[in-house]
């Protein structure tokens, strides 16, 4: 082995492109690290058909699928029916397969190294959660495990969002500790990535020195880039606004169309809403129903990447009203894009949103959330220059920090140092 090419064994159990936010970090890893290091992907079945679209498997590297579609499919299907308005709760209860994936892979990969296969270094890079507890330190090599985003507990102001969300299935994360003890994910892990303090204070103290600070998320910088700001409002020109994520409860989306109602007799203001889900008729009638029908455009089809930086930049603000997040991708690849940004200070985008690149809003309650809103809405139309400079330092930022070639080489360095001893 080369100090500079260790041989890379990557675990994304989600992976692909275009296959939503956790398959496309997946992705991101494997495509990027292909460029620097020889790189076996190990991944889920279900992920072929997208990543043989794109030409995989990538120069330099191999591609194992585990097939465990038998189990995943039937319990995927049986958690939609079950929790049709709950993103989280499908996800929590479809999570099981992982365990079933995990262990199907660890066959597989002692069977491959039986037969000469061999690498330097292990990283499971999703599912993204502390719950993907995998028992891949069993090939004897260090892990790296994550970033992990996990950890959030729940809002205790939103009681109305959380129960529309099935909230009451959350505490099932906390099995997940003892799946990770049983397994001994973390006791084994060379080192573990984690994205905010919440996750890092969810691990176990022991553990903590092995941990490393990594936001899950990165940016396309290449696709999610600046364009000119858009014409100040005015009288004439309405206030611009986008949101981009999944129409389901804990976004807060009608907390949006509440805050457009209350300025719509004193500014002209548009929203559009990127993303489909369960809740697309219901936000269609109240949007109609506060009279916003005509100011409120929904884009539900699956648009492509290029096409989401497009309409972050058409827009004055981008607005996550959500209240319950543990990440907030999409805060980024709007700071990307040079827009201010405004989110409830709850979660990651509490780590991400303070004043100089947009507005952080109290997650005191629901009134605390629209007036936030309300305020920021008529601050942009007072000051539209003061918020163009947040948007040029929300892109600075980005560069800086979240860029995903600024994650790769940390990624990278680390394999490094964990196979010098350091």
């Amino acid at each position: 082995m080369s100090e500079k090419t260790p041989r890379l064994l990557l675990s994304a159990y989600q992976c692909g492109p275009g296959m939503g936010s956790v398959s496309q970090i997946g992705w991101h890893w494997y495509s990027r690290l292909v460029r620097r290091l020889p790189v076996t992907l190990v991944t889920h079945v279900r992920n072929r058909p997208a990543l043989d679209a794109v030409g995989a498997p990538l120069p330099d590297s191999e591609v194992i699928y585990i097939d465990t579609e038998w189990f995943a499919g039937p319990l995927y299907r049986l958690a939609a029916r079950l929790f049709r308005q709950s993103q989280h709760a499908v996800f929590l209860v479809s999570s099981a397969d992982f365990y079933m994936y995990d262990a199907a892979a660890l066959k597989e990969l002692r069977r491959r190294r039986a037969a000469g296969a061999a690498w330097d270094i292990v990283h499971a890079v999703t599912p993204v959660s502390p719950m993907a507890a995998t028992r891949l330190h069993k090939l004897g090599r260090p892990v790296v495990l994550g970033p992990w985003n996990g950890g959030l507990g729940n809002p205790a102001h939103f009681p109305d969002i959380m129960r529309a969300d099935a909230a009451w299935l959350y505490p099932l994360r906390k099995l997940g500790g003892w799946v990770d003890a049983l397994a001994g994910s973390s006791r084994n892990a060379a080192a573990i990535l984690t994205a905010t303090q919440a996750t890092l204070e969810s691990i176990a103290p022991r553990h903590r020195p092995r941990c490393v600070p990594m936001l899950e998320n990165g940016v396309d910088l290449n696709v999610f880039s600046p364009g000119p700001w858009p014409d100040p409002p005015g009288p004439n020109r309405p206030l611009r606004l986008a949101f981009v994520g999944r129409l389901v409860p804990f976004k807060g989306i009608a907390m949006l169309l509440e805050a457009m109602q209350r300025v719509a007799g004193e500014m002209a203001v548009e929203a559009v809403l990127v993303g489909g889900g369960p809740l697309e008729a219901d936000l269609r009638a109240e949007a109609a129903a506060r009279g916003l029908a005509d100011r409120v455009r929904f884009i539900t089809e699956n648009l492509p990447a290029t096409a989401v930086a497009a309409e972050m930049r058409a827009a004055h603000l981008f607005c996550l009203p959500s209240v319950r997040e543990s990440g907030g991708a999409v805060l980024l690849e709007a700071m990307a894009c040079a827009r201010p940004v405004t989110a409830v200070a709850f979660g990651g985008p509490a780590e991400i949103v303070d004043d100089a690149v947009g507005r952080a809003l109290p997650a005191s309650g629901r009134e605390a959330v629209v007036s936030g809103l309300v305020e920021a809405f008529r601050d942009v139309v007072a000051q539209p220059e003061a918020w163009r400079a947040r948007g040029e330092e929300g892109l600075r930022r980005a560069r800086e920090r979240y860029g995903w070639e600024a994650k790769i080489d940390a990624a990278v360095a680390l394999y490094r140092r964990l196979l010098a001893g350091d």
